[in-house]
């Protein structure tokens, strides 16, 4: 709620309907992050942040995106499901400065195509177990057909086996409360 006062935005769940909330126990619950935290998993990054594309699968109100706006990504994607959550991101962002490099995208996750740049993923449990291993999949080709570098910075990693299981991503850094992991 702090950040939303601060911000006068809208990224709490407070605000998620009945029927979104259903939705996302089908899928995945919306969860906001907490900025202290997302400052503590970008500082273990070992990059230059204006050459990394930032993704957040699972973008919800787009809470995540603002903060990452205050980093010096050469562009922010946010990916969402849900088009209720998508329409309230795409009211913060219009609402927020900084955030003319984000871009919203309101589709499934498990099929989207990833930019052919160098990049920065983040996931807070955005996706079940089957289609976290379909975003995966797609992920992994896409590094496959067009080498480059690649992150993934997993909050409350519960499915990271899904990532660890081809042997292509390994652990940077780890606490209980994430994983970064690399592109070998």
């Amino acid at each position: 709620m702090e950040y939303d006062w601060e911000h006068r935005v809208d990224t709490t769940a407070a605000t998620v309907s009945a029927r979104d909330r259903f939705i996302g126990l089908l899928n995945s619950p919306y969860q906001a992050t907490d900025p202290e935290l997302f400052k503590e998993m970008m500082a273990e990054l070992p990059v230059r942040f204006e050459e990394f594309t930032f993704i957040d699968v699972g973008s919800g109100k787009g809470r995540t995106l603002l903060i990452a706006a205050d980093y010096s990504f050469r562009r922010i994607v946010g990916i969402e499901l849900l088009p209720a959550l998508h329409r309230v991101a795409q009211q913060n962002i219009a609402s927020y400065p900084r955030t003319g490099q984000i871009e919203l995208i309101c589709t499934d996750a498990s099929f989207f195509q990833f930019p052919a740049e160098p990049l920065v993923i983040y996931l807070f449990n955005p996706l079940p177990r089957l289609s976290l291993v379909k975003m995966v999949t797609n992920l992994e080709r896409s590094l496959l057909s067009s080498p480059r570098a690649a992150w993934i910075v997993y909050h409350n990693p519960l499915e990271q086996d899904v990532i660890l299981q081809s042997g292509r991503f390994r652990k940077a850094a780890a606490t209980n409360s994430y994983s970064v992991l690399v592109w070998k």
